[in-house]
């Protein structure tokens, strides 16, 4: 199975490691996994601040740059992935590239559904001795629909213990400019999300978003907090 990158603008500005651990395990799986450098952002900040035509002109860069032979493309971000899923197909909505944006959301899938729901994968064989928490992100759950399949990844993981969290569901507080916009809201948000996870007694904070992550885990440095936080593919390609 042929797969093509999707790496959001922010995973490969500060996560690198990430999107090479999404490789190492897709690797193990048996996909045959490329990577097209001149790829850039999907279009979502310029939506979400309310460009649209901005928006569309990245976007449809963004489709040129993915239009290959490859059967899937596989984002660590639920957000970016939502974003194609959900919003292509309203910005070019009787458009020429109709059946193309059509064909790409087909072939588009977040990091945790592709393994569970396409590859029918939940045991990676991965370790990682810790006690964690999972935070489902609003772009996951809301957006993809995403719920079950990362914890069912996770359960797999020789010597990680698995705890839930009070108010699950919750947002996290970032949000994207929301958290710039809104501060001192999006610091209360964090502040509680973290509070739940730390009551748990986890060690870490899990997730399939490094924006979520990357906001808990500037807030956890800030206060100095004994709480770590780890992206879903980090976890999956660990201890083997």
């Amino acid at each position: 199975m042929r797969v093509q990158l999707f790496i959001p603008c922010f995973v490969d500005q500060l996560f690198p490691s990430t999107a090479l651990n999404m490789i190492k395990v897709l690797e193990k799986l048996g996909c045959e996994v490329a990577y097209n450098p001149e790829q850039t952002c999907c279009g979502q900040p310029a939506f979400n601040a309310g460009f649209q035509n901005e928006a569309k002109l990245v976007a449809e860069k963004f489709i040129r740059e993915n239009i290959t032979h490859s059967d899937y493309l596989i984002a660590p971000s639920a957000s970016c992935t939502g974003f194609v899923c959900n919003y292509y197909p309203q910005l070019f909505d009787n458009s020429s590239i109709h059946n193309q944006i059509k064909d790409l959301k087909s072939r588009t899938f977040e990091l945790s559904d592709f393994l569970v729901n396409v590859l029918k994968v939940e045991d990676i064989g991965a370790s990682f001795p810790m006690k964690a928490t999972y935070h489902d992100s609003c772009a996951a759950l809301r957006e993809c629909k995403i719920k079950e399949e990362p914890r069912k990844l996770l359960s797999n993981v020789n010597g990680l213990e698995l705890v839930e969290m009070n108010d699950v569901e919750t947002c996290c507080g970032f949000g994207g400019t929301f958290s710039i916009k809104y501060e001192p809201i999006s610091i209360a948000m964090a502040d509680q999300k973290v509070n739940n996870a730390m009551q748990t007694g986890a060690e870490a904070i899990i997730s399939t978003d490094l924006s979520c992550l990357m906001h808990l885990d500037g807030y956890i440095q800030k206060k100095q907090l004994p709480i770590q936080t780890f992206h879903l593919a980090d976890i999956l390609a660990s201890g083997w």
